[in-house]
This record gives structure tokens, C-alpha cells and sequence, in this order.
């Protein structure tokens, strides 16, 4: 195993260690599982968990929690969620909570652990949550006309000499983390295939935890470049927190599939049905949703974890990476 994937394999089992534990009992069932944890099923085929089979195992939460993304402030983002978490209230007719989380690796292990119900999870996320969490995506994302997704750009500052890609040789550049598709996955796998640079061993690394802090970064000239999702960019110029005349792109990819919004396998058929509605029916005119988000998004609408992040784990293919919850 070459010393590249023994460093990555190292950083996944950071982030994520927190939700890799010993199978449980419900692990002894046997089943068709694919990539997913010995503790789901997924009988269908569809590579996302099934609802246990026994009802007793279904959960009828008195309070649903929902979380979104760890991307820039949890506080602001509690305050932009707030007329969707009312709106869920109405339809669900349960008490609903937002769950501020700091890190993906948090968000993860709330999920598996039954402490979250909903989640919003980053593209690259998604099928580490589906494995090893058991979350079932049904949501992302998208304007009326249909278009939905972000691209990643490699930031760099505007005064930089770093004018393309192939100039990051022999400098550094700053990541978000390992499980963050445009803040890593992707710009790893694209380095590599066209411009021919391998990560800590053609140029240095940092992770930076989240991608406005690698925005900052850049704009701040605390990283010579960053690998940044351009929806998160895009917003925070849009609030003034950093300007166009700080920063420089100098790559962009093509477009991916934006955050996946997702339940937990074993949440009662009946709640996820009402969860679903809630996210459908929600009108965004006049919401912090619209506020937020109005300019890339007007709706939710319905996915389907197989084929809309089947471009997403071809790239995790090529950087090698397995959805291994052990």
C-alpha cells in the first residue's frame, strides 16, 4: 500500500471515526448489503439502507431533529432554516429541532447513533453517510427551471503567481476535508488525471475544516490555494464577507450534484412520508431559504441516490476510497 493511501485511509479514519463502531446486533441479519454497514439492508438494490423489516425497530420521534451541512456559521445558518423547521412542525405535526453540527464527522454519528433524524449532507458526504450512517437521500436543491448543482474552483489570492493548476507544484494548497467532494475528492482526482500532481507528494496540504474557512484563507493570503465548492463562495460574496478582488479562479470543474438532504433508514414510514411532503410543499417566497439560497435554488426536488451520485462515487473510485465503516 504506497504511503499516499496509507495518509488518506488515515485522515477518512479521523473524520469519520467517530460513527466506525462494532457491528450491532441487528448486524447478524443476513442480507444483500453492498457497500453498506453490517447493521443495514438493502434487499431492493437500490444502494441505500432498507426500513428494518421489523416494525419495532421503526422510530416515531416525538421531536425530529434536523441538521444541515457544516458550512460557515451554525448560527446563521439556525436562523435561515427557521421558516423551513416551522413549516416541517406544521406538516409533521411534531415538534422539529435544528441541530447545529460543527463537523461532517458529528453529523455522521448523530445520524447512526438515532440522535438525527434529517440531515442535509454535502455531496461528498452522501455516500459515506448512506454506508456507514444509513441515511436515505430524497432530496436536493434546484431552480425552477431544473438546473441545481455547484461546481469546485481552485482559488488562489489575486496578486498570486499561480496562474494555472500545474503552477501548485512544489507549493501548497488547502483542502477542506477528507470526505468533502469539492473541498477534496474531486479536486484530488483532477489534479492527478490532468495535470499530472499527486497530493503531499507534489505539493503540500492543509485542511482547513470547512470551505468558507479555506475561502477566508485564500482571500486572507493564509493559503497559497484552495479547492472551494463555488455555491459557498458565492454566497458569502454575496453578504460582503469576502470580495471578488481578493481572491482569483484559476480552475472550475464541471457541475455536481449540491447537498443531498436525507432520513434515517429506520424512521417510521408514516414520519418520513410527512418529512417528504413538508420539503415538496415548502414555499420558499419571502424565506431565509430564499434569502440564503434564492439565487441557486427556488425548490426542493426529488433524488435518487444510485444515479444522481453515480459521478460522485466514480470519483471516490479514483481517489481509491472505499465506504469501509470498520
Amino acid at each position: 500500500m504506497s504511503q499516499l493511501r496509507v495518509w488518506f485511509l488515515s485522515l477518512i479514519a479521523a473524520v469519520v471515526g467517530a460513527v466506525i463502531v462494532a457491528p450491532t446486533a441487528q448486524a447478524a441479519e443476513s442480507c444483500p448489503r453492498g457497500t453498506l454497514d453490517e447493521q443495514y439492508c438493502d434487499r431492493d438494490g437500490d444502494l441505500v439502507a432498507d426500513l428494518p423489516s421489523d416494525p419495532g425497530k421503526w422510530v416515531d420521534p416525538d421531536t425530529i431533529i434536523f441538521s444541515y451541512t457544516p458550512v460557515e456559521d451554525p448560527a446563521v445558518y439556525a436562523k435561515v432554516w427557521q421558516d423551513f423547521v416551522d413549516h416541517m412542525a406544521e406538516v409533521t405535526g411534531k415538534k422539529v429541532v435544528f441541530f447545529p453540527v460543527q463537523s461532517n464527522a458529528a453529523q455522521l454519528e448523530a445520524m447512526r447513533s438515532g440522535r438525527l433524524h434529517i440531515a442535509g449532507v454535502n455531496t461528498g458526504s452522501n455516500p459515506v453517510a448512506v454506508s456507514c450512517a444509513g441515511m436515505v437521500p430524497f432530496a436536493m436543491m434546484a431552480k425552477g427551471d431544473g438546473s441545481f448543482g455547484y461546481e469546485m474552483e481552485i482559488l488562489v489570492p489575486a496578486d498570486s503567481d499561480i496562474m494555472t493548476p500545474a503552477d501548485i507544484k512544489g507549493r501548497s494548497m488547502a483542502f477542506t476535508s477528507p470526505t468533502s467532494n469539492s473541498g477534496f475528492k474531486a479536486p484530488s482526482a483532477l489534479l492527478k488525471a490532468e495535470f499530472g500532481l499527486v497530493a503531499e507528494t507534489d505539493f503540500a496540504t492543509a485542511f482547513s475544516g470547512k470551505h468558507d474557512n479555506s475561502i477566508l484563507g485564500v482571500a486572507n493570503k493564509d493559503y497559497e490555494a484552495a479547492a472551494i465548492a463555488n455555491s459557498v463562495l458565492h454566497r458569502m460574496v454575496d453578504r460582503g464577507v469576502v470580495t471578488t478582488d481578493q481572491y482569483r479562479s484559476i480552475y472550475k470543474s464541471a457541475t455536481f450534484p449540491t447537498t443531498g438532504y436525507g432520513h434515517a433508514h429506520d424512521l417510521h414510514p408514516v414520519v418520513a412520508a410527512k418529512v417528504k411532503e413538508a420539503f415538496f410543499t415548502f414555499n420558499w417566497e419571502g424565506t431565509g431559504l430564499q434569502e440564503e439560497f434564492g439565487k441557486q435554488a427556488d425548490k426542493f426536488v426529488s433524488i435518487r441516490h444510485k444515479s444522481d451520485w453515480d459521478v460522485i462515487r466514480k470519483i471516490d473510485a479514483a481517489n481509491g476510497v472505499s465506504y469501509d465503516c470498520k
